[in-house]
């Protein structure tokens, strides 16, 4: 059966369209810093007040420049609602839901993570700019859905805050 001329080219339009997006993929896993998120395990989301390290949310210092974050997703909020973290730092968040599906999001970062009851999720990005960086919830979650956010700051260190005087 013979081919036509525009049928042959389609069809090499589409294979070289094939090549660029598995190209384009492959770059964005291994250059770009997408990650998926990693299994942090599995907790009763009814016991997260009795269960380590739920039973403690907030920040923790883990080595030089590495914190971790311990936070709960619950209608319609985040535990904590503000994390404070130096410039320069990896930050691991380790989250879970307490009740519903919810969303974990820090816009411009790599932090894009679903939050299912009782699954543990493991997300880590690094903050080099100073400034406040929100984390929304971007799966709908009920009535007040639009009010559940968290702040994080990223503060600048004590030489960047002298430099700064210096030059003001």
């Amino acid at each position: 059966m013979p081919i036509e001329r525009f049928e042959k080219v389609f069809i090499w339009i589409s294979l070289l369209l094939l090549e660029v997006f598995f190209v384009a993929v492959l770059v964005a896993a291994f250059f770009g810093g997408i990650q998926l998120p990693a299994p942090g395990g599995l907790v009763d989301p009814e016991q997260l007040a009795n269960t380590p390290p739920f039973d403690q949310p907030g920040v923790r210092q883990v080595g030089d420049g590495q914190y971790e974050v311990v936070m709960i997703a619950q209608t319609w909020q985040f535990i904590p609602g503000e994390i404070r973290v130096p410039v320069g730092s990896t930050v691991t968040f380790r989250i879970t839901s307490r009740d519903v599906l919810h969303g974990f999001l820090i816009p411009n970062t790599n932090a894009n993570v679903m939050l299912v009851p009782g699954q543990v999720s493991e997300v880590t990005t690094r903050f080099d700019k100073p400034g406040e960086y929100r984390i929304i919830c971007h799966e709908y979650c009920g009535i007040g859905h639009q009010t559940m956010f968290a702040r994080i700051f990223v503060e600048p260190t004590a030489s960047e805050t002298q430099a700064r005087a210096q030059e003001e």
